[in-house]
């Protein structure tokens, strides 16, 4: 799930140094300009070997650079012109030898040159290292890699699978689609850095018999939205998924469960480790009662016209339980509630009755299923409504508002 323009008005330099996986990068060019971004393409000679400047000038729809000593800029001084231009530097392929490059200072052509000459305080450098793994794990490569790190850069992946020269292993370039995540999480505000979040997501399954059950019409999307958000803003996010049919955040930790049974206990697990939960968001749809017994054999029916009857008995409520914490290890807490009418007065008193500082409220039906969603924060100052936007921008002025609200402690 991305937001449509997650990166407009980014302007961001493409380098390209020598290695296979540049295939990738004609694709993940497409979906930075898709995500608004104005995107220069820099490559090495090494690059060209693999994939024409003239493809990277289709896709970018900007003139390609190659050479230190293009006339072109101002003075012929592209290497300072492109970084000061530039938001972020992001070199995808990044070779074992790019790597080395850098952890040296070397500058023997244009895009080495770029990244030494970028004024680090505003303009960023990622990498995303491809290569064989024999290279990635060696010694040097290691060493090269961790002395990037402590110059400033970021590194993305490597990814572990399959490479091109027929071995698997760790050094494969992140597909285009992780990288996108990255970038964009690397420009959010990282207002949870060191804060560890808890979500619930999507609906639960109370078994009647061994092939039907109840459940409801909730996607899941809006909690993965906020789990995503939450690890873009620096978290270490912790997600409870219900059946769902969603990818996993980068970045986060996921425990799938079934029933509100099993997604109590995985919360409670959660709790029990040794390090301190910051924020739990419960933004799971969770059955409020269950079958008091499950069938051991599928209910059929039998000609009667006698419809069966079942005894329910209420689920554990997870959001009360959480709130009920001893205060030393309680988490900020977080429901949401999904009505069908009367939507804030129903939140007010949901507020008060879990007793948890804030409730995000919404239209159950008009929200389940969607990419989109209209909330209203309620706490014991008011209602603050958050207009209708995709459910990413959402989670992000949320968690903007958690971490708020988590500052003055």
């Amino acid at each position: 799930m991305s937001s449509p323009a997650d990166l407009a008005g980014r302007r961001l330099v493409l380098g390209l140094s020598g290695g296979i996986a540049c295939y990738k990068a004609a694709e993940f060019a497409r979906a930075l300009v898709k995500a608004g971004a104005t995107v220069q393409v820099v490559m090495t000679d090494a690059a060209r070997e693999f994939i024409t400047p003239v493809t990277m000038q289709a896709l970018t729809g900007q003139p390609v650079w190659t050479s230190q000593w293009d006339t072109r800029a101002p003075a012929a001084m592209s290497h300072i012109d492109l970084s000061r231009q530039a938001d972020a530097i992001v070199v995808a392929p990044a070779s074992a030898d790019f790597l080395a490059q850098l952890a040296q200072g070397r500058a023997g052509e244009l895009l080495s040159l770029l990244c030494l000459a970028r004024p680090r305080e505003r303009c960023a450098l990622l990498l995303a290292p491809a290569m064989n793994r024999e290279m990635w794990s060696h010694p040097a490569t290691q060493r090269n890699a961790a002395q990037v790190v402590a110059d400033g850069a970021l590194l993305l992946g490597p990814g572990h699978g399959a490479q091109a020269c027929g071995e698997t292993g760790d050094g494969r370039m992140l597909e285009p689609e992780e990288l996108l995540a990255d970038i964009v999480a690397a420009f959010q505000p990282k207002v949870l850095a060191g804060r560890r979040v808890l979500v619930t997501a999507g609906p639960t399954f109370e078994a009647l018999d061994p092939v039907r059950g109840l459940t409801n019409r909730s996607s899941g999307k809006m909690g993965f939205a906020i789990a995503r958000a939450a690890a873009e803003a620096g978290a270490q996010v912790q997600l409870v998924a219900g059946p769902v049919h969603l990818a996993t955040p980068r970045g986060v930790a996921r425990t799938d469960v079934m029933s509100a049974r099993q997604m109590h206990e995985a919360v409670q697990a959660a709790l029990a480790e040794g390090v301190r939960t910051d924020v739990f968001v419960a933004t799971a749809a969770v059955a409020d009662w269950r079958p008091a017994e499950v069938a051991t054999q599928k209910i059929k029916k039998d000609g009667s016209g006698r419809v069966p009857a079942f005894e329910m008995t209420e689920n554990p409520d997870i959001l009360a339980a959480v709130a009920r914490h001893d205060a030393a290890r309680r988490p900020y807490c977080v429901g949401f509630a999904a009505e069908s009418h009367d939507v804030v007065a129903h939140a007010r008193a949901k507020r008060l009755r879990k007793g948890v500082p804030l409730i995000v409220a919404n239209d159950g039906p008009a929200t389940f299923g969607q990419d989109d969603n209209a909330l209203v924060l309620v706490d014991e100052a008011g209602e603050t409504p958050l207009p209708r936007a995709d459910k990413l921008s959402l989670a992000r002025t949320l968690v903007a508002e958690i971490a708020r609200r988590l500052a003055p402690a």
